[in-house]
Order: structure tokens, then sequence, then C-alpha cells
């Protein structure tokens, strides 16, 4: 019998799992692959390193910084900054047609961007930016309001509006074309009010430190062990039974898996009673070139492109959208070394039609994604140097892809776009943690895990523990 089993072995699972740990609960983390870190992982292909998922850490600050969403994860998982080794961005850019704002890890940058562009705004900026630092992220005031309808009340350039909700949407909306303005605040602050960092060695560093120490504490991480079924008897879990037929008994039960996804180990397959699945989607070129990004031009972290005035996000009729997405290129951070090998990668994400996918044969599959390699990349440079030139190897994931890792229904990136925020379910000891929770990114993830596990896992007074 365990005191706590932990469906999933992303970070909010992870997370959980140490924090109930540290205050001696069995705990037992069931990861259905044979992997950690769920979309937010690595793989070794032909020699190389890949990270999956990771562009960025938001919500980075300085070593020694003791308040935010990253401060106080260190602090509850009781991790060193250096743990983490987290390296500013060099500067990233929103680029639209005819305008395109930098920024970068000081607000004062996308500030003067924005006194340059849209002169007239600055006044406005300068008030939305106080409602936004003064959103209580714990109360969910307003959290369901449009932030489309948000925005078109606090600025007189709708261009304004559409270049800020692209890199906000991008990075975590489960919704199409709006999201909540709770939600909405909450990743504004992570990626322009704090920030974008990255581990010279990539994803790989932070599972590494969350798995060892979940081990250190005496918890239990079982791969190939996914969940078939959630057990109930009078409205509590009482365990579950996994894909090879095992029963596993628990006092209580997280699930990173899903919200909808959750019920349906239940017993409870109905998406009319549990809202609408996450519908987006997305697919990830991976460009191995020759030289380091910024010595043949790519010299931005991250470029959010758009190209027109208006930001549309909803699943593409095609395989894959051409018309918007985001150009990471994990060298251009402020590392305190040289990368290893001096090779570059140039990644390219943008939304991807999970149906469409999922109908192509094991042929068609294969020719598509170099098809669709391609043209995302061919989309991409229309913003950045034309790199294909230097590409020495490539990769791709597709929503197939996602939804094999995941298991999220539809490849769904930001899951079910109705949030349960508080993490309840129907029984009394099972409860949620992660994207479905109104928390997504790699912080907001960790945080999730650590928030569901405080309140409800744990003994009172344990909590500031």
């Amino acid at each position: 019998m365990y005191d706590t089993l932990i469906i999933g072995a992303g970070m909010s699972g992870l997370a959980a799992g140490i924090r109930l740990a540290y205050f001696d609960q069995r705990v037992c983390l069931l990861e259905q692959h044979y992997s950690i870190g769920g979309l937010n992982s690595f793989y070794r292909l032909r020699g190389r390193n890949y990270d999956v998922g990771l562009h960025a850490v938001t919500n980075y600050v300085p070593p020694g910084t003791r308040r935010g969403p990253l401060a106080r994860l260190l602090k509850q998982l009781r991790f060193r900054w250096e743990d983490f080794a987290l390296a500013p961005q060099v500067g990233s850019q929103i680029a639209f047609p005819e305008v395109r704002l930098e920024f970068n890890n000081d607000i004062n940058l996308l500030r003067s961007e924005i006194a340059t562009h849209f002169p007239a705004e600055r006044d406005n900026f300068e008030r939305f930016l106080k409602r936004l630092i003064e959103y209580d992220d714990l109360e969910h005031q307003d959290f369901g309001l449009s932030t489309r309808q948000v925005l078109a009340a606090t600025f007189d350039d709708p261009l304004l509006a559409e270049m800020l909700l692209c890199p906000v949407m991008m990075y975590g909306s489960a919704r199409e074309d709006d999201l909540e303005f709770g939600l909405f605040c909450i990743l504004f602050r992570s990626i322009f009010l704090e920030g974008l960092g990255r581990p010279l060695m990539g994803i790989r560093l932070i599972l590494k430190h969350l798995v060892r120490r979940f081990r250190e504490l005496g918890g239990e991480l079982r791969l190939r062990s996914g969940v078939k079924q959630i057990c109930s008897e009078q409205g509590r879990a009482v365990g579950v039974v996994l894909d090879n037929g095992e029963e596993i008994s628990s006092r209580q039960i997280l699930s990173s898996a899903g919200r909808i996804e959750t019920m349906r180990m239940c017993g409870q397959p109905s998406p009319d009673r549990l809202g609408p699945p996450g519908k987006l989607s997305l697919v990830e070129t991976v460009s191995i070139v020759n030289e380091l990004p910024r010595d043949f031009g790519c010299d931005r972290t991250m470029v959010f492109f758009n190209d027109s005035d208006h930001f549309s996000w909803a699943r593409p009729q095609a395989l894959c959208d051409q018309h918007c997405g985001v150009i990471c290129s994990p060298n251009n951070f402020a590392y305190d070394r040289a990368v290893p090998d001096g090779e570059g990668v140039i990644r390219v994400s943008t939304l991807a039609n999970y149906d469409h996918w999922r109908k192509l044969t094991s042929e068609q599959y294969g020719l598509e994604k170099l098809r669709w390699y391609d043209r995302v990349v061919e989309s991409a440079v229309r913003f950045v140097p034309d790199f294909r030139g230097q590409v020495v190897d490539t990769d791709m994931f597709t929503p197939k892809t996602i939804q094999h890792f995941t298991r999220h229904e539809n490849g769904a990136v930001f899951g079910a776009p109705d949030k349960q925020l508080d993490g309840c379910t129907h029984l009394d000891n099972l409860f949620l943690c992660g994207a479905d929770t109104g928390l997504v990114g790699i912080v907001g993830a960790l945080n999730s895990g650590i928030t569901i596990a405080n309140r409800y896992c744990l003994d009172p007074g344990k909590n500031s523990a």
C-alpha cells in the first residue's frame, strides 16, 4: 500500500513526488514509457543528443532572487539555483510583416520597442503592465475573461494587441484564437517580466536532478507502467490497474495525464460531461547546422513569427500551418562556456492537425515528414537568415509523436481548453496536476505538482515547510 500513486513522470509528477517524499510518504511514480519527462524529454539519434519540448525555461530570474515562481519551486524542492544552471536568453523577437518587436529578460527593452513602433500606445501599455503585475493568480479573479476583449478595450492599435498575443498563445493556449485572461497574465509575466533561460545541457540536466532527488528520498519510479484503470470504492480512489493487469493500492492518487484522460481511466468517457478535448498540436523540425547560428546571422534566442497583421491560433486544415510559428536556437543563450562540438541547432515549431497525421499510412507518414520539414523551414526562413545551406542532419516530430509519449487526446500540447484550476475530481482523494490545472511550461508544471501536493496530500502545517 502506497501513500500516494502519481500517474505520469513528467515535470508536475516528479515535483509532486519529491515534495511528498520529503515528508516520508511512500510514493510511487508510474510512467507508461521507457523514459521520463513526457513531452519535455530527450533522446539520442545518429550520435547526437536532442531535446524534445524544451525551447526555454520561462520565469527565469538571476541567482539569489527570492521571489517568483522559480525561486518558490527551488525552495519547495530544496534545490540550489546552480542545480538547474540556467543561462539567460541573449534576445528574442516578435516578427510580423511590417513591425518587429525586440525583447529580452529586461522589460525595459520591450517598453522602448513599443514606444518606438507604437508611440500612441505607450501610456496604455504602462497601465496594462500594472494590471498584469497586480493580477493575483491564487485568487483567480477575472481568470475566465476573454483576453482578446481585454486587449481590444486596452489598446487603440489592434496590431499591438495581435503582437502581444502571439508569443503568449504559442507558449500556452489550449484554446483556439483566444485564451483566459488569467492564463494570459501568468504567461505574459513568465515570458516578459521574468524571462527565458536554459541549461547548457538542456532538459536532461533538470530531469537528472529531479529523478536523483526523488530516488534519494526513497521514491519509487516504475517505467513501462501505464495505467489502464483507476479503481474506486464509495467515492474514493483505492488504486490502479496497470496495462499488464497488475493491481496497485494507494491512499491517494495524483494524475498528470490530463483531466479528460484521467476521467476515462475512471470509466467516465463522455466528452460532453468533461468538456471538449484539446485540439491544438504541433510539429517541430530540428536542424543540425555545421556552425553556430549566430555566425550566419541567426542571433536571436526565439523568433515568434506571423505572416499577417492578424494572429490566428487554430488547428490548420492542412497537415501543418505555414503562417505562424516559433524559431528557437538553443545556442543563443548566455552560457558561461562554449557549446560542445561547435555544431548548432535551429528548431521550428508550428501548429499541426492531429487527425490528418493519424490517418496516414506508415509509408505516407515518412514521406509527409520529409515534405513538411521542407515546408516548415521554408516558412521560417522568411523571418530569419536562410540556414538551409548549413544543415547537416535533421529530425522532426509530429502530433503522433506527442500522442504516443503523452497519451493526450489529439496530441494536445497544452491539454484541454477547460481547466480544472483547483485540481479536484469527482473522487475525494484523486487530484489533477499539470497543464489542466492552468499552469504550463517547465516552471508552471513543476509548481503545479508542488501546489497540488501541498494543498491536498500533506498534513496541515507542513505546506510551508
